[in-house]
């Protein structure tokens, strides 16, 4: 199998290669780079016309709902949406049903991922056994079977007992501790944020402190103890400012944020649409911006999506009663393109380490390279193509994104993961 790639502007993070080549992969491996080459015959040939190539995008907070929940999202539903979106490799969180506390699951969810193939997929693995906070999972176990951290995402560990046995343990497998930060007694029965806005809306709310002071305690702990510690979604400017601090005191600390959280603000819910609804809630216009600069400074170091998949009629009731979360697979390169890059905020090669590298130094994974003889795991970023958010396109089984109807300028058109590829019908 032979793919060459004519005009592709090489986005290299080791900054070795600037500028357009052309690259020919064979039987998924980069057999050649440069700027005069062809004239063997080719499986496929694509002229690229200057459009990005990246090492392979990685969306490191997903949910595929599978075991359990296939109705809203099964893994090769997931598969096919993280290709259409770009991603060449995703990690999988634990909250299905049955949870991801065993390495049986965690063997079910792998051995089903490979049947699928094209998009690689990683597992992140409970915390604590059911995610209840209460005994931690069987950690060595789960990281034998392949899990490659843990977390009991949807749930905060509030226990900080249990918290501190989670970071030391965990770093002796030299594995990440990825903490959702809520502190449940402030959040109970809340929808949305609570601000002016919020409140006005007649909406049931929670406060920002449930995120802040769950965070605060963790990195003192961190501090005290030791591990490797995440702190994933976070959506405040105090939380920026927190972290901030943490890592000019050379705590081993990272953070990411969503697309949602920097593009959207609580002023969107006076329409009660239920999509907005998601866990941490959209913030105010000023958490938006603190987040934008948080990833500007290196404050933040990844975009995930944190996509959530719903069916739609559950999503289709009145706010408070509505799950939270929102799908983001097809939408995150999309809306960074739009709101980052298109905004002039930040570059191609920070985007890219936002979306590729970071995440996947953090987890511990090999990030792809441009260099010959190297596995060929890359995207294809069309800068120009500008598109509708429609989502009875997308290839996820769900539909509730935020971020319907929404013009953007930018996309990805294509992935190569090894001898797999795929390719949008946006591709010009």
């Amino acid at each position: 199998m032979k793919i060459y790639l004519k005009n592709a502007r090489v986005v290299d993070l080791t900054g070795r290669l600037d500028g357009l080549f052309n690259i020919m992969i064979v039987d998924g491996r980069i057999q050649e780079i440069g700027t005069a080459l062809g004239g063997n015959p080719v499986n496929y040939e694509i002229n690229l016309q200057g459009k990005f190539v990246v090492p392979g995008l990685f969306d490191m907070h997903t949910h595929l709902r599978e075991p359990g929940q296939e109705y809203k999202e099964d893994i090769a539903s997931g598969i096919a949406a993280a290709a259409n979106g770009g991603f060449t490799g995703i990690a999988a969180m634990p909250n299905t049903d049955p949870v991801v506390d065993s390495a049986d699951v965690v063997k079910y969810v792998l051995d089903r991922a490979r049947q699928s193939g094209l998009v690689d997929l990683h597992q992140i693995a409970a915390i604590t056994e059911s995610r209840k906070g209460e005994r931690l999972s069987e950690m060595k176990d789960l990281a034998e079977a392949g899990a490659i951290a843990f977390s009991d995402d949807g749930s905060a560990v509030t226990n900080s007992q249990v918290m501190r046995r989670a970071l030391e343990y965990s770093s002796m497998l030299n594995k990440v501790i990825i903490q959702h930060c809520e502190d449940p007694e402030l959040t109970r029965s809340g929808s949305a944020n609570e601000s002016a806005e919020t409140i006005r809306y007649g909406l049931k709310t929670q406060h920002r402190l449930a995120e802040e002071l769950i965070l605060a305690r963790d990195l003192k702990l961190v501090e005290a103890f030791g591990g490797k510690y995440h702190a994933t979604h976070i959506s405040t400017s105090e939380s920026v400012e927190v972290i901030t601090d943490a890592k000019r005191r050379g705590l081993p600390i990272t953070c990411d944020v969503t697309p949602h959280h920097l593009f959207l603000d609580d002023s969107i819910l006076s329409s009660y649409d239920s999509d907005y609804k998601v866990n941490p809630p959209l913030r105010t216009k000023h958490d938006c911006e603190a987040l934008v600069e948080g990833l500007k400074s290196g404050v933040i170091d990844a975009i995930a999506s944190d996509h959530a998949p719903h069916a739609i009629h559950e999503k289709e009731v009145e706010f408070d009663a509505a799950p939270f979360g929102m799908i983001g697979l097809e939408t995150t390169v999309g809306a960074v393109m739009t709101k980052l890059y298109h905004e002039q905020k930040m570059d191609i090669h920070k985007i890219a380490s936002l979306l590729c590298a970071n995440p996947r130094r953090i987890l511990g994974l090999p990030i792809p390279v441009f260099e010959l003889g190297a596995k060929a795991e890359l995207t294809i970023i069309d800068p120009d193509c500008e598109w509708t958010v429609n989502p009875n396109e997308f290839k996820s089984k769900s539909r509730n994104t935020g971020f319907k109807g929404w013009r953007f300028k930018g996309s990805a058109v294509g992935i190569i993961n090894d001898e797999k590829f795929f390719f949008s019908d946006r591709l010009r």
